[in-house]
C-alpha cells in the first residue's frame, strides 16, 4: 500500500505547509503550526469531563469553581505550547563534508526574536530518527546538530526536520516542519590501501619517481605499507606501539598520477572511486605530488588541504557517461 504523502508530491507539500527545499530563514507561522492533546492531555480532559458531570449532579459550586478552574489553565498552557513555536526563525548552517558510511552533521540554528524564552524544543531528523532538544532564550539563538548516515557519495540533503515541543505543562503536543536548502558533500568511502606502484604511476603521467635517499636524518612520519624496513624506526615501535618512518633531508616522494583508467575494468565504478579516494588520503600522508585523471576532469599536480579537498570533490561528484 503506498501512502499519499509519499506518491503525491502536491499533497505532501500541502500536508506539510510548504515545497521543499525551503531558502534563508524559515519563520514559522501559526498555519504551520499543528497541534494535538497528548496522552496525558486526554486524561487530564477526561478528569475535567468526570469534575462536571458530578458537579451537576451534586449541584457543587466548588465543584464548578474547580472544573473551570482546571479548564482554564489548560486553555493557558495550549496557548502557550502553540507560542513556543510560532515565530521561531529556522536556518541551516554548515555541514562539513564526509566520507561515506560516516554521519553527515547538519547544523541548524534556530533564532528567538521575541522577548520570551522558548524552552524545551526538540528537533528531529523524520528519516534517521536523530534528534536534540534545546532551549532558547530571549532574543538570542541555539544551535542544533542532526546526524544523518551517508550511504552513498554526492550530495546530501537533509530532508525534513520536525520541530516539537510540549511546554509549559505537557498536556499538549506542538509540531511543524522544516526542510532547509542545505546539503552536505559525501565522498566515495576511501579503501584501506597504500600508494600505488611507483611504475604504474610513472606509466599514467610520465612523471618521475624520486628514489628516497640516506642523508641527514629529518623527522619521523606514519609509516606506509610501501616503506621499507630499514628506515622503521623500531625504537620509537617499541616506546609507542605505533608504526612510525624515519625521514631524511634527502627524502623525495613520487610525483603520482591517480588515473580512473589505470585500475582493472573487473572493478565496478564505485569499487574504483572509492580505491583512488583512498589512494589520495595515502598519498596526502606521505607528503607526495599528486594529481587526479578522470574521464573529462584533469586536477594537476599538487598538495595540501585545498588540493585534497578538490580530488575528493571531484571523485564524489564523478559521472560516467
Amino acid at each position: 500500500m503506498r501512502f499519499p504523502l509519499r506518491s503525491n508530491p502536491r499533497i505532501a507539500n500541502w500536508f506539510y505547509g510548504f515545497a521543499p527545499p525551503e531558502r534563508g530563514a524559515i519563520v514559522l507561522g501559526h498555519r504551520r503550526v499543528y497541534i494535538v492533546p497528548s496522552r496525558l492531555g486526554l486524561l487530564f480532559g477526561g478528569t475535567l469531563g468526570i469534575l462536571l458531570v458530578g458537579s451537576i449532579n451534586y449541584a457543587l459550586s466548588l465543584g464548578f469553581a474547580l472544573t473551570f478552574l482546571l479548564a482554564g489553565i489548560g486553555i493557558a498552557g495550549m496557548v502557550q505550547t502553540t507560542r513556543n513555536l510560532v515565530q521561531l526563525s529556522i536556518r541551516a548552517g554548515r555541514c562539513d563534508p564526509v566520507f561515506a558510511g560516516e554521519a553527515a552533521q547538519f547544523r541548524i540554528s534556530l533564532a528567538n526574536n521575541g522577548d520570551f524564552d522558548r524552552p524545551e524544543i526538540l528537533a528531529r531528523h523524520l528519516a534517521s530518527g536523530s534528534q536534540c532538544v534545546v532551549d532558547v532564550g530571549a532574543g538570542s539563538a541555539a544551535d542544533v546538530v542532526l546526524a544523518v548516515p551517508a550511504l552513498s557519495r554526492g550530495w546530501l540533503p537533509p530532508g525534513r526536520v520536525m520541530l516539537e515541543t510540549r511546554f509549559p505543562l505537557g498536556l499538549f503536543r506542538a509540531w511543524s516542519y522544516v526542510e532547509p536548502d542545505c546539503r552536505c558533500l559525501v565522498y566515495p568511502r576511501p579503501e584501506a590501501s597504500a600508494l600505488p606502484p611507483l611504475a604504474l604511476s610513472a606509466q599514467a603521467g610520465g612523471s618521475r619517481a624520486h628514489v628516497q635517499g640516506s642523508d641527514d636524518f629529518s623527522g619521523l612520519r606514519s609509516y606506509q605499507p610501501s616503506d621499507s624496513p630499514r628506515h622503521v624506526a623500531w625504537k620509537s615501535v617499541a616506546r609507542s606501539d605505533s608504526m612510525l618512518t624515519k625521514q631524511f633531508a634527502g627524502d623525495a616522494v613520487a610525483d603520482l598520477w591517480l588515473d580512473l583508467r589505470d585500475l582493472p575494468a573487473s572493478l565496478g565504478l564505485e569499487e574504483r572511486l572509492s580505491r583512488l579516494a583512498g589512494w589520495v588520503l595515502a598519498a596526502e600522508r606521505a607528503g607526495a605530488r599528486y594529481g587526479l585523471r578522470l574521464p573529462g576532469i584533469e586536477l594537476e599536480l599538487g598538495r595540501g588541504e585545498v588540493h585534497r579537498a578538490a580530488c575528493l570533490k571531484a571523485l564524489a561528484l564523478f559521472e560516467a557517461k
